[in-house]
């Protein structure tokens, strides 16, 4: 009443709280913009040895009120605006299966099955890129060719039979595939992610790649020539879908074009850095083979066993010895060009300076540890 009577306050007016955490705001803002993933533990720390004397929920309640955590760009895979509803996401996920088959040509050296990786939308649309092995890094490889000939990557992916991608053990997805999703910005599915509303039933791909396209393929008949037999398959398939008045499904797409209707997130982004490694021997004339070509070494190692390695990301490979001495370095020709590459490749190469060099592009995983920036140590030093 007193304070009515002395005019200090009017009446039906609240007075506002004053906010002690105001002058916090730019050192948090700075903070967090530096590192996006920093704890509010870690900040609360930080702010309190200031001078801040209020709690755990009144300054994340104040993170949240003046939005001053940033969005990472890096591991953030769905857009601002993006909805997670699972029941619309039924032309947007990408079904990846694993096929193998077998008596492949003796000419692809893959062994007594050759490798298929299949990527299948609701519509029926599917393309399939073959694999050396079943390796981590040849799967990755083979996804981002799948990729690349439907032009798109989906919104969810799900993997069926892919013994590289799920643990034994616990039976879910291995955490590198994980940085590979967050590369090309998808999410993988679970079984809590299900649409609730099943999707029309589609061609399955199994069967026409068993019982067709398989019995075409000639023992004499090279790697790089399947694939694009494999690749004119499947634009027939679509062909006689689309007359067959498919196409008027969600997701459906003919000739690797893209649909308006669908997720399309734009150009995909460069191939994921996964490093294939296969072992191979030289042979005569001083040459190693990989991939339909062959790769000059020095002089005097026919006979030897080398490794081949060679990041998805980069033009070159490197040739090393079994204990990792880098004997040969060349640009990467063509797949099945059955080119002979030689030139100023045989210099021993030190790798470690451009690996660090390509360490920014991995993806980020919330764990790098990021000290106070001199930005940031400014607005601390106002306070001292």
């Amino acid at each position: 009443m007193r304070s009515y009577l002395l005019g200090g306050r009017t009446p039906g007016v609240r007075n506002s709280p004053q906010d002690a955490f105001g002058q916090f705001v730019p050192y948090c803002r700075q903070r967090l913009r530096d590192d996006p993933h920093l704890e509010a533990t870690v900040l609360l720390k930080e702010v309190t040895d200031l001078g801040y004397r209020g709690g755990y929920s009144t300054l994340t309640r104040a993170l949240r009120r003046h939005r001053l955590r940033p969005v990472c760009t890096q591991c953030r895979c769905a857009g601002p605006n993006q909805e997670t509803d699972t029941t619309s996401t039924a032309g947007d996920e990408l079904r990846f299966t694993w096929l193998k088959l077998l008596d492949p040509p003796p000419l692809w050296g893959v062994g007594s099955h050759a490798h298929v990786l299949i990527g299948a939308l609701p519509s029926g649309l599917w393309r399939a890129s073959l694999a050396e092995n079943e390796d981590l890094a040849q799967v990755i490889e083979a996804v981002d060719l799948v990729l690349r000939r439907l032009g798109r990557t989906g919104r969810y992916w799900w993997f069926d039979s892919v013994p590289a991608v799920n643990c034994r053990t616990s039976g879910k997805v291995k955490p590198e595939l994980v940085q590979v999703a967050r590369h090309y910005g998808v999410d993988l599915g679970t079984n809590s992610l299900r649409p609730a509303t099943p999707s029309p039933p589609a061609p399955d791909p199994l069967r026409p790649i068993e019982d067709f396209w398989w019995r075409t393929v000639r023992p004499d008949t090279r790697l790089h020539v399947a694939q694009e037999s494999l690749d004119h398959f499947a634009a027939w398939l679509d062909s006689r879908h689309s007359a067959a008045g498919s196409s008027e499904r969600p997701g459906d797409v003919v000739g690797g074009g893209h649909d308006a209707r669908t997720h399309g997130p734009g150009p995909l982004p460069p191939p994921f850095p996964a490093t294939i490694r296969v072992a191979r021997t030289v042979a005569p004339h001083d040459l190693v083979s990989f991939r339909g070509n062959y790769y000059a070494v020095p002089p005097g190692l026919v006979g030897a066993r080398v490794d081949v390695s060679w990041r998805l990301d980069e033009p070159h490979l490197s040739i090393s010895t079994t204990g990792g001495a880098v004997i040969a370095r060349h640009a990467v020709a063509p797949r099945g060009a059955g080119r002979i590459v030689v030139g100023p490749g045989h210099t021993i190469t030190l790798e470690h300076p451009q690996g660090r060099r390509q360490s920014d592009r991995t993806p980020c995983n919330g764990r790098t540890r990021l000290p106070p920036s001199p930005e940031a140590l400014v607005h601390a030093r106002a306070f001292r």
